[in-house]
């Protein structure tokens, strides 16, 4: 029974956040189009990993910086928005596993329209010395 409340409290921290950081004017944040892939609240909702997925992503490593920045701000907002006995802590991670699979796609679409190996059954050489 705790597991489905977490995982309600899941849902309504990504909905939250997912529109506020829509508001952060910081460009370190804005630097593409933002997801949230996943959230992780922990049992005594004292932390909560958010997951996020950037395309187009410039600078990992501004865009922590630039959510660290805005953490106060989106855990004072999200304390506002869900009225939870704690407001978590917000740990943001990257998430890479929508980037990986487009460039997964990207590779089995070239192999696609590569033109057909010739037979190695023939018997020439294909060293190039």
């Amino acid at each position: 029974m705790a597991s489905n409340k977490i995982g309600r409290i899941n849902e309504d921290i990504q909905r939250v956040m997912s529109s506020l950081l829509r508001n952060v004017k910081d460009p370190r944040v804005n630097q593409g189009m933002t997801s949230i892939t996943a959230v992780d609240t922990t049992g005594d909702l004292r932390y909560c990993k958010i997951y996020l997925s950037v395309m187009g992503l410039q600078s990992e490593k501004e865009l922590m910086k630039g959510l660290k920045s805005a953490a106060g701000y989106l855990r004072r907002e999200l304390g506002n928005s869900l009225q939870l006995r704690y407001t978590p802590e917000l740990i943001f991670q990257l998430d890479r596993s929508i980037e990986h699979g487009a460039n997964i796609s990207k590779i089995l679409n070239k192999l696609e329209d590569a033109p057909p190996a010739q037979d190695e059954g023939t018997g020439e050489s294909h060293d190039h010395q």
